[in-house]
């Protein structure tokens, strides 16, 4: 696992149009102290899957400002968070952040 990321909860949202996901990263960075891990655009449809790091209350409140960001623009496929990510589910998120 990258070491900037130990200990920290991890949030995921799934949104069906990419430039949805752009405005909502933008809120979530606005709202709360949360770091961007990645964007990750859907192989087979016009979407993306953003994830991000921080403490557990940031990452709440960032995902609950994303969501509602993303909303009225996109379809919200599905997201999560993680608050204390397995050594095991990490190594799956840089798998496949860097695919």
């Amino acid at each position: 696992m990258s070491e900037e990321y130990r200990g920290m909860a991890l949030g995921m949202f799934e949104l069906d149009n990419l430039v949805a996901c752009f405005v909502a990263l933008d809120a979530a960075s606005k709202a709360a102290n949360v770091r961007i891990q990645g964007v990750e655009r859907n192989r087979l449809k016009s979407g993306a899957c953003v994830k991000m790091r921080g403490n557990v209350s940031d990452v709440r409140a960032a995902m609950e400002v994303a969501l509602a960001a993303a909303e009225p623009i996109s379809t919200v496929v599905s997201h999560n968070i993680i608050a204390a990510p397995a050594e095991d589910t990490e190594i799956g998120v840089e798998m496949t952040i860097l695919k």
